[in-house]
């Protein structure tokens, strides 16, 4: 599904946003200690033990793209929410891979 570059960045800005507010509830809560980096539209997490994962918007293909252990995940709005070309949905990918990494329980929602 196209999105105007209007909505594709909406969509994607709000994405961004979630990771942050679930990451700095975590932090508030003691849950995980994560650090979040943001420039524009990468987003980069640093988990317990130093691995990352980076989160990346990539406006000319209108993807969100995620670089993890596991893989890196290229992944486009369906009108409902964001999926890999594996039909996986970006929050379940994240969860898992960010969960793996950092040795603790994490999911992120949608």
């Amino acid at each position: 599904m196209s999105l105007s570059d209007a909505d594709y960045h909406a969509k994607a800005h709000a994405l961004l946003a979630r990771i942050e507010a679930q990451i700095d509830a975590w932090l508030e809560a003691d849950v995980a200690d994560i650090d979040a980096h943001r420039t524009g539209g990468l987003l980069e997490l640093t988990l317990p033990g130093g691995s990352k994962i980076v989160i990346n918007t990539q406006p000319p293909l209108q993807e969100i793209w995620l670089a993890a252990r596991a893989g890196g995940y290229h992944c486009r709005w369906d009108g409902q929410h964001w999926i890999d070309r594996e039909g996986q949905e970006f929050f379940a990918l994240l969860s898992r891979c960010a969960s793996e990494q950092a040795g603790i329980a994490l999911t992120f929602a949608h």
